[in-house]
């Protein structure tokens, strides 16, 4: 599998429980003091590092840091976008459209060679 793609894939996967640390907690603890939400969120962002340094450490052997971050803020908003409707409930939005082509636009200056 080429580096890209062990990177993209793992780099999704982390992402995952990225977004779970991150937002999961505003509904699932709502009720609970913001120090346990917090808590939580570490124990998830721990297995999120655990996927995404080897995934930087993969990608790095042929992409620049530039790329990886780029790489990285594409798969976060794959990601948060149907985290946001299905989990979160919230309206899908023009707006993601919007964000998603000024990403492709970053993709585009920073992958070219």
């Amino acid at each position: 599998m080429p580096v890209w793609m062990q990177t993209a894939a793992l780099l999704t996967l982390s992402n995952v429980f990225m977004t779970f640390a991150w937002y999961g907690h505003l509904k699932t603890m709502n009720s609970k003091p913001w120090i346990i939400a917090a808590l939580v969120s570490w124990g998830i962002a721990l297995f999120e590092y655990l996927i995404m340094v080897p995934a930087n450490r993969i990608g790095y052997t042929e992409l620049s840091v530039g790329q990886l971050k780029i790489m990285q803020e594409v798969i976060t908003l794959a990601v948060f976008v149907p985290f946001s409707v299905y989990v979160m409930q919230q309206p899908l939005k023009l707006d993601y459209l919007w964000a998603g082509l000024c990403l492709l636009g970053a993709v585009y200056f920073i992958f070219r060679t």
